[in-house]
């Protein structure tokens, strides 16, 4: 069965799930009331640090040797990687990211507001006004965390094919976590290739480090279904509104590729590597469905208008160029790793390992 939210808290649910954070829906169900393309640039704006921390930690931990695993051997990985958020992205000013001439701040002069990771106390209010020029809601912008590191795991498994070749999987099937949470996923796959061993002898031995490339994919996955009902009170704007909001749900898919190059070096149980690389990853998230909206009043109260997927952010977040350097520490069939990443986003990784043989 399907759980039944009002529009504000479903709204709610999508900040929840994306941020992992429980804080106040009051704080951003306002967002809705302005129109479906006002409220996805506020919402893009608001939640632009998280997704491009995620976007990093999707991309992070794929390697921490440039040697690939003999042909068989394998290892299992669990690891979680910290992004850092700079400063330059823990506000943003409301006027600036395209907002239709209905949404304005209440005061003029208040128009820097928190992002998700900001700290900011007093965020601005916002006035939608409607085709008249007459303000019709108010709504003030949601608060910061002040988180400035955002969380993403791997959980990955990586064996040894021929040529200097191994196949990294990273998957968990589709997860019901329950209706009040939704249901998971994630699938991705990498290649690293070992290049020394291709080459003749004498160049191997002149360079006694190892040199790979290695190229990842993995995509992120997130549903939960809604039942949104019309506001109490609220009549249809006009007869031809659709009475069915049986199709309303949350979709989310975060997905990112890594490409880089590793140079490392075994010194007997420690393994220092070093990797320059280009990464990229995407958000496409929103509510989908029918969902009724309060956008005017007549003699009998207020009117509402069915608005069909009416929150829709797909952007790139992330596309550049980032450095890592790090560490594997092999302890028999036990192994720790490590590593730091130079990017717009900084970030660590780190993570446990259990693998056979090299």
């Amino acid at each position: 069965m399907k759980r039944t939210y009002s529009f504000s808290a479903a709204f709610s649910i999508l900040v929840f799930f994306t941020t992992s954070i429980a804080f106040s829906q009051d704080d951003v169900s306002g967002l809705i009331k302005s129109s479906p393309a006002d409220a996805t640039k506020l919402a893009s704006a608001y939640l632009k640090p998280l997704f491009k921390g995620f976007g990093v930690g999707l991309n992070s931990g794929w390697n921490n040797t440039a040697h690939s695993k003999n042909l068989l051997r394998f290892e299992l990985r669990v690891g979680i990687t910290g992004a850092v958020v700079p400063q330059k992205d823990e506000m943003f000013d409301v006027t600036k990211i395209g907002l239709s001439n209905n949404v304005r701040p209440t005061n003029p002069s208040q128009v820097i507001t928190s992002t998700f990771a900001g700290s900011i106390s007093n965020n601005p209010q916002l006035t939608v006004y409607n085709s008249s020029n007459q303000p019709i809601e108010t709504f003030t912008m949601p608060e910061g965390t002040a988180i400035g590191i955002i969380p993403a795991p791997q959980l990955q498994g990586t064996i040894g094919l021929s040529k200097g070749i191994d196949f990294t999987l990273r998957a968990m099937p589709k997860v019901n976590l329950g209706d009040d949470i939704g249901s998971i996923g994630m699938l991705g796959g990498g290649f690293k290739l070992e290049v020394l061993p291709l080459l003749s002898g004498a160049v191997d031995k002149l360079f006694p480090v190892d040199v790979a490339v290695a190229v990842g994919y993995t995509q992120f996955t997130y549903q939960l279904p809604l039942q949104v009902d019309a506001p109490s009170g609220a009549q249809p704007s006009s007869p031809s509104q659709t009475k069915d909001f049986s199709n309303q749900r949350i979709d989310a898919k975060f997905s990112g590729i890594n490409t880089e190059a590793i140079i490392s070096k075994k010194f007997l149980i420690f393994t220092p590597f070093l990797s320059l690389g280009y990464n990229s990853s995407k958000t496409d998230v929103g509510l989908k469905g029918n969902y009724p909206v309060v956008t005017g009043a007549n003699l009998f109260g207020k009117t509402y208008s069915v608005f069909t997927d009416p929150v829709n952010i797909k952007q790139t977040d992330v596309s550049g160029f980032r450095t890592n350097l790090g560490f594997q520490l092999n302890l028999a069939f036990f192994r720790i790793y490590g590593s730091y990443s130079m990017s717009e986003y900084n970030s660590f990784n780190g993570g446990i390992g259990f693998g056979l043989g090299k």
